[in-house]
């Protein structure tokens, strides 16, 4: 993906109220032309009572509530054009009213319906032009592979083919279609016909969803037939924080009146079900701060990390840094930085001390490893180690806050350890400190390590973040746990 979904969000916000602010400007020009003879000059010099300063911030705020209430900020991937037109034009008609409400109430002599009409019509035209712009642009970028989310279809009946190909037709809807499930049945034998490919049945699925990269799956199955196994692919999908959606046709509601994801045809709308963080205005200020604190950190902390480097260097044979592929959010790969703690060879000896593993689960730990450097030691002791992960965080990897990003050995190990309830600590992007940093760190058993990481995920709030990393420094001077 390109740029991120939360910042891109935050973006459309401000922008939107910068809109408005010179809608409510322009607006008011003929008027003060009119009664004042004002020149533009004037204008701009003309004092601002704060009382009238409070009611334009609040008549601000307002604004934005109604732009949020009408899901002008939510993803639209899916939507209809003419349907986010119309909540455009509602959201602007009733900001108007308010307006015009207020200036009733408050005598506000500038909002006549000179104003009132050029401000309806500046607004609801520049928001409609700002998002049929952000639509091309994005069509232009998924038509390229950009921005792309993959898809899973359970069931091949001819409700989940005809689904498929109007998807196909749409490449700026920016759906990767990974393959089909399902079960044997008559009408396989049509289906291998299309030329669409069979991944899993749906025993095996479980074990499909923990092995591959599934962001969103669709079921298509009859549910009269398949509502019990529909219900268990739906359960596994939520321990696994992955999007589900169906298509509310295979209960015949044809006539149900309710909001839901289309593809353009209204025997194939799509009901989401979201198991994970969806706070799109948290999680777009979380990712704002991720940016600026670790840039920031970067600057700051450029002298520990030349100093610190330089040490690795002297100490022992090998290179500075330590890059490894670690599991990202939704199970992507990605390259984790960290100084190197340990001989060049340690992932080569690691066979050697496996069996002297102190800790369960998949994960592998003891206290005196002897793969670990002299200065390693100090640097894990310090967890300035870790430090590197700051570009993991600028480069969107990583957040400064959560689930710690497991090894592909230690993810491979989740068959024989794991459950799927703790995979939904994939849903998220990993963080460089989370609970189990705060709470004991590396001598937390993996079973409540995986507690804290999904406790994290349900009770998520920006709040709870600045509270981990406030928490998080003590805990790395205490050097409690630290291994």
């Amino acid at each position: 993906m390109g740029i991120d979904r939360k910042v891109f969000s935050t973006g459309m916000k401000v922008f939107d109220l910068l809109l408005m602010v010179a809608a409510f400007m322009v607006s008011t020009l003929p008027l003060f032309h009119r009664v004042h003879r004002l020149t533009l000059t004037e204008f701009f010099s003309m004092r601002v009572k704060l009382s009238n300063l409070l009611l334009f911030l609040s008549f601000m705020l307002v604004w934005h509530i109604l732009f949020n209430v009408f899901g002008l900020y939510g993803s639209k991937r899916l939507s209809r054009r003419r349907d986010e037109f119309r909540d455009i034009v509602a959201a602007t008609t009733l900001g108007t009213f308010v307006i015009a409400l207020t200036a009733l109430v408050f005598q506000i002599w500038v909002v006549n319906r000179i104003f009132l009409v050029l401000f309806w019509l500046l607004t609801t035209g520049a928001v409609i032009l700002s998002r049929v712009l952000i639509r091309a642009t994005l069509a232009y970028a998924r038509r390229r592979g950009h921005n792309a989310r993959n898809l899973l279809i359970i069931g091949t009946n001819s409700r989940a083919l005809s689904l498929v190909k109007r998807i196909q037709a749409r490449p700026e809807l920016g759906y990767r279609i990974l393959g089909f499930a399902d079960e044997q049945w008559n009408g396989l034998d049509g289906f291998r016909t299309e030329g669409y490919s069979l991944v899993s049945d749906l025993e095996s699925l479980p074990a499909y969803l923990r092995k591959n990269i599934v962001d969103e799956i669709v079921i298509a199955l009859p549910i009269r037939s398949f509502h019990g196994l529909g219900s268990r692919i739906a359960a596994a999908c939520e321990q696994q924080g992955i999007i589900v959606r169906f298509m509310p046709n295979i209960f015949d509601l044809k006539e149900a009146k309710h909001r839901a994801d289309d593809f353009g045809h209204e025997d194939e709308l799509l009901i989401g079900h979201d198991s994970t963080i969806v706070d799109a205005w948290g999680l777009a200020i979380k990712r704002l701060i991720d940016i600026v604190v670790s840039a920031m950190a970067i600057v700051v902390l450029s002298p520990v990390l030349v100093l610190t480097a330089i040490m690795v260097k002297l100490s022992s044979l090998g290179p500075i840094f330590f890059v490894q592929k670690r599991l990202g959010r939704n199970k992507r790969m990605f390259d984790i930085y960290k100084f190197r703690t340990m001989v060049i060879d340690a992932e080569e000896r690691l066979k050697e001390i496996e069996h002297q593993n102190e800790v369960s689960g998949p994960v592998f730990k003891i206290k005196n490893d002897p793969r670990i450097t002299a200065v390693g030691r100090l640097l894990r002791k310090t967890s300035i180690d870790e430090l590197p992960q700051l570009f993991n965080v600028l480069k969107g990897d990583m957040s400064l806050v959560g689930p710690r990003p497991l090894q592909v050995r230690d993810y491979e190990l989740f068959d024989t350890f794991g459950k799927d309830w703790q995979r939904r600590r994939f849903s998220v992007r990993p963080g460089i400190t989370c609970l189990w940093q705060i709470k004991g760190r590396s001598s937390i058993p993996f079973e409540k390590w995986m507690e804290l990481d999904l406790q994290y995920i349900r009770t998520w709030s920006l709040w709870l973040d600045l509270e981990i990393l406030a928490k998080t420094v003590p805990a790395v001077l205490k050097g409690s746990g630290a291994a």
